[in-house]
């Protein structure tokens, strides 16, 4: 896969801003409302989709298969109670190549994160961790921060922001 390593959100705006519409629009933006605590601050790669709520059984899953430069997109319902990554799971997601996480929730073991060559955005930190009550879906549409996000979009992330567009941009 030829994945980009040079580039920079706010050119991509600058390059696409005639197609942005918001949040349905083929150039989307993320609201700035992401936090970075993965060991790398810029990544980007294609997209897998999960929706799960407070339990984290599909992002484990995802993250334990080979990742191929993908990046990991989690509709967490913007919980901030459980956390739906952490240390074991970061570092299963480096290793497995895996580009990135981003996640509409909460994350936990900060250092180990700091640590873990991936990508890792969430809202915040909390220490408590996933309960496994409702194993969610993989692959559906999801809308992060009211940004809808498909599978296969391309996502690319630095310290200016967060933006997703079509493949073929």
């Amino acid at each position: 896969m030829n994945v980009p390593t040079d580039f920079s959100t706010c050119d991509l705006c600058d390059a696409h801003k005639a197609g942005y519409a918001g949040g349905d629009g083929a150039f989307r933006v993320l609201p700035p409302v992401f936090a970075s605590y993965g060991g790398r601050a810029t990544f980007c790669g294609p997209v897998l989709t999960v929706q799960c709520f407070e339990d984290n059984s599909p992002v484990k899953a995802a993250l334990e298969s080979p990742g191929e430069g993908r990046v990991l997109v989690v509709d967490g319902g913007g919980s901030v109670r459980r956390a739906l990554i952490g240390g074991n799971i970061a570092s299963a997601a480096a290793k497995n190549g895996w580009a990135g996480v981003v996640i509409d929730g909460a994350a936990r073991d900060k250092a180990e994160l700091a640590a873990a060559n991936v990508g890792i955005r969430a809202l915040a930190l909390v220490p408590m961790p996933t309960d496994r009550k409702a194993p969610g879906q993989t692959g559906v549409p999801v809308r992060i921060q009211g940004i809808w996000v498909r599978t296969g979009d391309w996502l690319y992330a630095d310290e200016d922001g967060i933006v997703v567009m079509p493949p073929q941009a």
